[in-house]
């Protein structure tokens, strides 16, 4: 746990809005608002259309079970490819190209996320991971100096061997592990939709109901678990919402 006196807010970027040159620039507009208020933002990001992609071109199949992505050996080459050099270079070069000073970084460097593979009782996921441990030492003097740390959620297994894990596990424990003030889910809705109406607040307690029952479906389930954990691991804020609502201060609160 960090012993920074200003706040740190967790920042996750979905992987399909980085291929948006409008919310590219919006989002750096916003990390330079929230850092002159004296907040030291950190961005974790997926990279899905372009995992996506790099697999329809390389004619490798793929499929998704709850929200995660299957990933085998020969995906993993793709998923490196594709979150630890297209997607993070993106990010980075859109903010330092507006004037912040970023760093790219993966879960894999200086030994910062490390994992254990994730298992489901009827799904076999490959080389995906969960988080065991994070090693913020590596972050705290970047964010002394102000830097802005943009991470793929590529990370290490204790076998030696890369891991693909998701970008909204990631996000919520680095903002455990920091202590930050904040976690933030953007993704492309306004919020955690319910009969298609987005939702102002939801109760950690209501989150597994909604899930069993169908009501939060897809990519939206490990956002919805991710920042539910957060919560009630003592984080004071988190939600869901798209860039747009962010900055006005609007989308799915999640509470204890």
């Amino acid at each position: 746990m960090t012993d920074a006196t200003f706040p740190i807010h967790v920042i996750k970027i979905g992987g399909s809005q980085i291929d948006d040159r409008d919310f590219l620039a919006q989002m750096v507009d916003a990390i330079r608002a929230i850092q002159q208020q004296g907040v030291r933002p950190v961005i974790v990001h997926g990279g899905g259309k372009e995992i996506a992609r790099l697999h329809n071109e390389m004619g490798v199949p793929f499929e998704f079970v709850q929200g995660l992505r299957v990933t085998s050996e020969q995906s993993m080459r793709l998923v490196k490819m594709a979150l630890g050099g297209i997607a993070n270079l993106r990010v980075v070069r859109w903010l330092v190209n507006g004037g912040l000073p970023a760093l790219g970084l993966n879960g894999i460097d200086l030994g910062m996320i490390w994992v254990k593979p994730l298992t489901l009782p009827d799904a076999d996921l490959g080389r995906v991971g969960q988080v065991d441990a994070v090693n913020i030492t590596p972050l705290q003097p970047l964010l002394e100096a102000g830097m802005i740390p943009v991470i793929a959620p590529v990370s290490l297994g204790y076998d030696g061997l890369s891991y693909n894990v998701n970008a909204d596990h990631v996000a919520e424990a680095l903002a455990v592990a920091l202590n930050a003030a904040h976690l933030v889910f953007l993704t492309d809705v306004p919020g955690v939709k319910i009969a298609n109406r987005p939702q102002r607040s939801l109760a950690a307690e209501q989150a597994e109901a909604l899930i069993r029952e169908d009501f939060i479906t897809g990519g939206m389930i490990p956002k919805v678990r991710s920042a539910v954990s957060a919560v009630q691991k003592g984080i004071p804020s988190a939600i869901i919402t798209n860039l747009e609502h962010y900055i006005r201060g609007q989308g799915t609160f999640i509470h204890p």
